[in-house]
């Protein structure tokens, strides 16, 4: 064999040899950067909204608080009682080493009980008190400006009580009346330091409007969010399970305050399902 053509099979193999090693070290590169991009930050304490598990809740309080428990879950947001003595709740929490930062009071109780609703909250150790919705009689555009102030009275009286005050959003508050966005006026007509906001990240999508918007707009005041997914068809479904991008989103916790995260599903087939196939997507996600 010449010396020429071997010379040109071994530039032949060195080329095969040198593509071969740039194409692996660029998968590599890609492959870094993409974990680079999906962050190494995880999760702390992830907590559920237990108005998923309702109507397990009615047939076996304790019972359910233990499954949740067992599930990993680390903290709770009550939404009912159930008829139980705060006591005896605080107990059963603390004997299954559960916290509960938050709790949905209706604004009923807000408006009419608000001493009571906070001598059972700190009983239980709540930090959060939570108005979940409103009635759609209360949902003028007129209404907004009286539960405004409202909320502000409320706050006040939360924080001289050690407590927060924060408001929870479905999608109605996002449909535009009069050229104006309820969940905006809100958010202008209430003070910052005594109205504060849950953001359920599944309502602020189906009413049409970007998270990270608002987080841009008011840093710092979402220090609760709900977490939900939704499908092309804007369904409900499990963490995971749908097309909301967390990682995005929970990447900017702290330019929004984010402190707790409770996974939360309004109507599940499988309550006890549900809450575990969204914890376990969760606790793996990195962002």
């Amino acid at each position: 064999m010449k010396k020429g053509w071997r010379a040109m099979i071994n530039r032949r193999d060195f080329l095969k040899t040198s593509a071969s090693a740039a194409f692996g070290g660029f998968l590599m590169n890609n492959l870094q950067a993409r974990a680079a991009m999906a962050g190494t930050k995880s999760l702390g304490k992830i907590g559920v909204q237990l108005y998923t598990v309702r109507d397990l809740m009615k047939q076996d309080f304790a019972g359910t608080l233990k499954k949740v428990a067992t599930v990993g879950y680390q903290e709770v947001e009550f939404a009912g009682y159930f008829d139980n003595k705060p006591e005896d709740v605080k107990k059963l929490l603390d004997d299954l080493g559960l916290t509960a930062p938050a709790v949905h009071v209706g604004i009923d109780l807000l408006r009419d009980k608000l001493d009571t609703t906070l001598e059972t909250a700190k009983i239980i150790g709540h930090k959060y008190i939570v108005c979940p919705w409103l009635a759609p009689p209360d949902r003028a555009l007129e209404k907004y400006k009286e539960h405004a102030a409202l909320f502000n009275k409320v706050g006040e009286a939360c924080q001289k009580a050690g407590f927060q005050f924060a408001y929870h959003n479905h999608d109605f508050e996002f449909e535009a009346q009069d050229g104006k966005i309820p969940y905006d006026l809100l958010l202008a007509e209430t003070d910052p330091k005594l109205v504060q906001m849950e953001l359920d990240l599944f309502w602020i999508r189906k009413g049409g409007q970007d998270p990270l918007a608002y987080f841009e707009k008011h840093p710092g005041r979402f220090p609760l969010c709900h977490v939900k997914d939704m499908t092309e068809d804007e369904k409900m479904v499990e963490v995971g399970a749908g097309k909301i991008d967390f990682a995005q989103i929970f990447s900017h916790s702290k330019h929004a305050g984010l402190k707790h995260y409770f996974v939360e599903h309004d109507n599940p087939g499988d309550a006890l399902q549900s809450i575990t196939a969204s914890y376990q997507h969760l606790k793996k996600l990195k962002f």
